[in-house]
């Protein structure tokens, strides 16, 4: 579309259309499912831990640069010069290469002018004003920016760190506590060489997919995580661009549109002091359950005399090869883990979707059709999908969006904007996978004061206690009067 507001528009630069073109068949992008394993995601593989597969050219999919090659020999380099002196990798993802090889995929853009930046400080304010009367959460925001795909990777990568180090370190703690003694004392320096070297490759693919997610996201909190500095409103005025080609809607609700949402979702993690603790605590959740079954590495090893073994080349790559067939085994505690991950992910998601719809439908006409937009592009596997399905392996539901949003609107007719928004004060109040399965049961629980065992835990102890009392007070009293009536 042409009539996008504010200053908003694409940079119209032909090696970005370039980029675009060269990644169209990339199935990790908005228009495919991602998965665990392919694309340009950044899935954890334990395989990167065996070097005898690794093929550089399939890291990045179809959007792989050859030219990031000399980087990533660069860092060998260092790394094997790293060993002599006792160097071990520095953490269990090379974020420097990560970074540098994301950059590198972003490519060139054009830095954001003072009309983009004054655009979207309006639209936040526009959309702060009429989300007043459609919640009872404060405003969180307390600036606002327009960023460009290399700001946004540069003022998200440490809570990138939060989200990916502690499945990192499981992986490759997993690896080496899961070694046979007698095959760790054959390794011997090969295991700093392999964690090294799996911080590398951890980067590379961690490069590659935050590359792709940079000229995909639309705002700070569009994969559901509040990935910016606390309190600032940020969009990205030439991915919203991008969004809004062939949309036959007026640009200036779509940027409003997305002011709102980034607004609603700042509400939510400025207010809701242990909402982003929860959400990165059930990603550790997942990675401290994180284990390797390497018992088969037993028989491997059999027989192989460890002076052959670091003599002749071959049967390394060999052993490393077939380490890197022994994958993690997720437990019933993993499974738990991201259950209530996928479910609060899924209740902010459809929070976010009913706050927005009932700021803006009475106002911005075309706020239906970017809801429905905006659940097609989940639905076909937008950044949020992206990121925890290579991430750990989530995938985000369709459904369960649909069903919490659904909730929320009930809740919100049924009992008010103010009882709907209490929910959010104790995450022991807050709706569970049955509750979206039942949302009129959950709506009764509130209605019927289902939440007032929350709002002052001692006095609702207090008060059992004394209808304990009360009732063997009873009981007794009962039995005095029949006492001399029977006699």
């Amino acid at each position: 579309m042409s009539d996008l507001p504010f200053g908003f528009s694409s940079s119209g630069r032909d090696d970005d259309e370039n980029d675009r073109d060269s990644g169209s068949g990339d199935t990790s992008g908005a228009g495919g499912r991602a998965s665990g394993s392919g694309g340009a995601g950044f899935g954890f593989d334990p395989s990167v831990f065996g070097g005898a597969g690794f093929d550089p050219s399939q890291l990045g999919g179809a959007g792989f640069d050859p030219s990031q090659l000399g980087a990533m020999f660069t860092q060998l380099g260092q790394m094997f010069s790293g060993m002599g002196s006792g160097g071990q990798g520095g953490g269990p993802v090379n974020y420097e290469l990560a970074a540098r090889l994301a950059r590198q995929q972003v490519g060139d853009f054009k830095p954001m002018l003072d009309n983009e930046e004054r655009a979207v400080a309006d639209a936040v304010q526009l959309a702060e004003l009429w989300l007043n009367e459609a919640t009872t959460l404060p405003a969180g925001i307390t600036a606002t920016a327009a960023w460009t795909p290399v700001d946004w990777l540069e003022n998200t990568l440490p809570t990138w760190q939060r989200l990916c180090d502690p499945v990192a370190a499981s992986l490759a703690s997993g690896w080496q506590d899961s070694l046979p003694e007698e095959m760790r004392s054959m390794a011997g320096p090969m295991v700093g060489m392999m964690s090294s070297l799996g911080g590398m490759m951890f980067g590379t693919q961690l490069g590659q997919g935050l590359g792709q997610l940079a000229k995909e996201v639309l705002t700070s909190t569009d994969i559901g995580l509040p990935l910016g500095p606390a309190g600032t409103g940020v969009l990205l005025p030439e991915a919203i661009a991008r969004f809004a080609e062939g949309l036959d809607l007026p640009g200036q609700e779509i940027v409003v549109f997305f002011a709102a949402r980034e607004a609603a979702h700042q509400r939510l993690f400025t207010h809701v002091p242990w909402l982003t603790q929860r959400l990165l605590g059930a990603v550790e959740d997942y990675a401290r359950g994180i284990r390797l079954d390497m018992s088969g590495l037993e028989q491997l090893g059999a027989g192989i005399d460890p002076q052959e073994l670091l003599s002749d080349p071959a049967k390394m790559e060999e052993l490393m090869g077939q380490a890197a067939s022994f994958e993690p085994q997720t437990t019933p505690e993993q499974q738990a883990a991201l259950a209530r991950l996928e479910t609060l992910l899924a209740l902010i998601e459809g929070w976010v979707e009913n706050t927005v719809t009932a700021a803006l439908a009475d106002r911005i006409p075309a706020t239906a059709a970017l809801t429905e937009t905006m659940r097609r592009r989940r639905a076909t596997g937008g950044p949020a999908e992206q990121t925890f399905g290579t991430l750990i392996g989530l995938e985000l539901r369709p459904r369960e969006l649909r069903e919490a949003a659904d909730l929320w609107r009930r809740l919100d007719e049924a009992a008010g904007t103010q009882a709907r928004d209490a929910v959010w004060e104790h995450p022991d109040l807050l709706p569970d996978s049955e509750d979206l399965d039942n949302p009129a049961g959950f709506v009764d629980r509130v209605i019927g004061g289902g939440t007032s065992a929350f709002d002052d835990p001692m006095a609702e102890l207090e008060r059992t206690i004394a209808e304990e009392r009360e009732r063997r007070d009873r009981g007794e009293d009962e039995g005095r009067e029949d006492g001399p009536a029977s006699s």
